[in-house]
């Protein structure tokens, strides 16, 4: 290799990684494998278990608005810009938010195997963008999987993250907070979730964070990132 593609290489790697730090990739792709694990994958096991709805009588009186289909689809932003700006904070705040995320999804998969539950959508009328988006989504999506909410519980996670970091501006927390309360009152406005499924991935997030700190789990996510190096030295 020339001095000239070396440098363009080293100039290209150094881009990436003030991106996406190294340390941050195997846990963020390790994080999206189970995550398709316990949604999609619970889904399909329990397709033909009996299912349960949840909905309190509060929830007959939450009216269904498809505007909101565009906070909660804005969640999908949420969540990559703060799982991104988590991974840059430092190696220990990525790992021990990361490694609570996991536990909290793995909690989540208990409780979809133990408790499936499924929600009763109306139906989306009108030809406007709003209702096409809805539409688009509940398509995509099963209704099932509701409680706790994991689209919750990941915007709670963010939040949380967003606590206490000193690499972003004062007002990202606040801000990460405003929008992770639009997005639970999205879930229940488009009537992809009801209410305890709120209360619910909150706390799932909030115990798998504190069982990532009494465990110590983020040095585990250390432990695949020192294996990856020895590997590539070894390559090398």
């Amino acid at each position: 290799m020339d001095l000239r593609k070396r440098i363009q290489k080293q100039r290209i790697q150094q881009g990436l990684e003030r991106i996406l730090p190294s340390y941050a990739r195997i846990p963020l792709v390790l994080l999206v494998i189970i995550n398709l694990i316990v949604y999609e994958g619970t889904q399909f096991l329990m397709l033909h278990a009996k299912h349960w709805d949840l909905a309190l009588p509060l929830d007959a009186r939450i009216p269904f608005r498809p505007v909101w289909i565009v906070i909660y689809i804005v969640a999908y932003l949420q969540w990559v810009v703060g799982y991104v700006l988590i991974a840059r904070e430092s190696r220990a705040h990525c790992n021990r938010v990361l490694a609570g995320e996991i536990i909290a999804k793995l909690i989540c998969m208990l409780f979809f195997i133990a408790l499936p539950t499924q929600i009763e959508r109306p139906v989306v009328e009108g030809s406007g963008v709003f209702a096409a988006l809805t539409r688009l989504i509940f398509a995509a999506d099963l209704p099932g999987n509701l409680f706790p909410s994991i689209h919750c519980l990941e915007s709670w996670i963010c939040f949380r993250g967003a606590i206490g970091m000193k690499r972003v501006p004062r007002w990202y927390a606040p801000a990460m907070l405003v929008l992770t309360l639009l997005v639970f009152a999205s879930t229940v406005l488009v009537k992809q979730h009801v209410l305890v499924d709120i209360p619910a991935g909150v706390l799932v997030a909030e115990v798998g964070l504190l069982l990532s700190d009494k465990l110590r789990a983020g040095r585990l996510l250390d432990q695949l990132e020192v294996t990856r190096l020895r590997r590539r030295g070894g390559e090398a």
